[in-house]
């Protein structure tokens, strides 16, 4: 089931950006998705046993708890990333639903989340297991 959420609306001289944020029902995973000039889906977690071991090249801030899929991407990526998409404040969505915004789409399941961008390239993340495709 498909869930349709508040917007919040970025002005833009170049164009208008809506960004959601939303987290999984245990809190562990906190996603975003933006529009616009910066389109992606990400998704960072608090707890998680690492997939990924080495940094993304020339990574030099934080890395291995974010992962991120742009517009056009042909892959999900582990993110290299200065900031944080935990909002505990953000709207919880419950599993069996999907967030659909711009073209990307993430799915909770008890399994853990998934966000793809319209090509079907993205991730999937769970706290023992991370996959981009």
């Amino acid at each position: 089931m498909k869930l349709l959420l508040p917007l919040v609306l970025l002005a833009s001289p170049a164009a208008a950006q809506e960004f959601l944020q939303f987290q999984s029902p245990t809190g562990n995973i906190h996603c975003y998705i933006a529009t616009g000039d910066y389109a992606e889906a990400r998704c960072d977690m608090i707890d998680l046993t690492p997939t990924f071991t080495r940094p993304p090249p020339n990574c030099e801030q934080d890395w291995g708890n974010a992962f991120t899929v742009g517009l056009r991407a042909r892959k999900g990526e582990l993110a290299c990333v200065g900031d944080t998409a935990i909002n505990r404040d953000s709207v919880v969505v419950g599993y069996g639903k999907t967030i659909t915004l711009g073209g990307f789409d993430c799915s909770s399941e008890k399994t853990g989340m998934t966000c793809t961008n319209p090509a079907g390239h993205g991730f999937s993340i769970a706290k023992a297991r991370q996959r981009l495709f």
